[in-house]
């Protein structure tokens, strides 16, 4: 019996990339999977329906079951669509997996408004979206008596949370509010029995290819991996920890774990490295004196 066995789950951006290995895996572990992808660029822009329909029909082929969706999350009702398809095709939600994403890197300077806006709508208020209509319907769950074993995996990233890059101040900006969103979400969820946690993952995709520096860094990994040889940075390698997460193996909520080639390292948020105190009002000198 797999892991995810008999459980419902939605995972957003399942069309490529990590997320379609989130997809892959889920259905392998006994899920089923409604698999949301809008089939845009990188940028997020057009659409394509045939990028998730691939996957669901990669996962049918195999034995497993999964449906399509290509709403937009950073829609309020297209978020919306997802909870309710899951529940209508296969009678219940277990699992979010919150995974969907584009870049509009900018330096702060050159940013334009359509620029932040895309990214923030995208990652953040996607997450939130797709967080609150599952929330609400866990919540009923819960108030009738019905309390469910659910999770919630959100993805953040380094980006916004252990090492800043210059020229993503709005996925960084998103990233890093999907982080604090989780923590939030798990004090918030948990009485409904639902657990939230979240990765920050490095791993070669269409996005990681696409960011300076990164791609060339993940190019030459992948050119150093002999003829069936590990694949640290494989997309792939991800997923086994979201899974995880998803399953009733898993306790722990309020999370944010990063995980990039051979490591899992659990992280955490800002806290006090130095205090200054006063019995008085503070004076500017005083400050500028004792203040690092």
């Amino acid at each position: 019996m797999g892991a995810l066995e008999g459980k419902v789950a939605v995972i957003t951006g399942a069309g490529r990339g990590i997320g379609r290995e989130h997809a892959l895996l889920f259905a392998r572990e006994g899920a089923a999977v409604v698999i949301n992808d809008l089939g845009g660029s990188n940028a997020g822009e057009g659409s394509d329906a045939g990028t998730a329909q691939q996957v669901v029909d990669e996962i049918v082929a195999a034995g497993g079951r999964a449906v399509a969706n290509s709403a937009n999350v950073a829609a309020w009702d297209g978020a919306n669509s997802l909870v309710d398809q899951a529940i209508s095709a296969f009678g219940k939600l277990d699992a979010v997996v919150n995974n969907a994403g584009i870049l509009r890197d900018a330096f702060i300077a050159g940013t334009l408004e359509e620029q932040w806006d895309a990214v923030i709508a995208v990652h953040l208020k996607g997450h939130f979206n797709v967080l609150r209509h599952a929330a609400a319907y866990w919540k009923d769950r819960a108030k009738a008596g019905d309390l469910p074993t659910a999770a919630v995996v959100n993805t953040a990233s380094a980006s916004g949370v252990t090492v800043p890059n210059a020229g993503q101040a709005n996925y960084g900006a998103a990233k890093a509010g999907i982080a604090a969103l989780t923590l939030v979400a798990a004090e918030e969820l948990e009485r409904y029995g639902v657990r939230v946690n979240a990765i920050a993952p490095i791993a070669r995709t269409r996005l990681t290819l696409a960011t300076p520096g990164m791609g060339a860094i993940m190019a030459a990994e992948q050119a150093a991996v002999t003829d069936g040889g590990y694949d640290a940075f494989s997309p792939a390698n991800i997923s086994p920890l979201v899974a995880y997460l998803a399953s009733d193996k898993c306790a722990v909520t309020g999370k944010v774990f990063a995980v990039q080639g051979g490591a899992i390292s659990e992280l955490a948020g800002w806290h006090d490295v130095k205090t200054i105190e006063t019995d008085g009002p503070w004076r500017i000198d005083d400050i500028a004196a004792r203040l690092p």
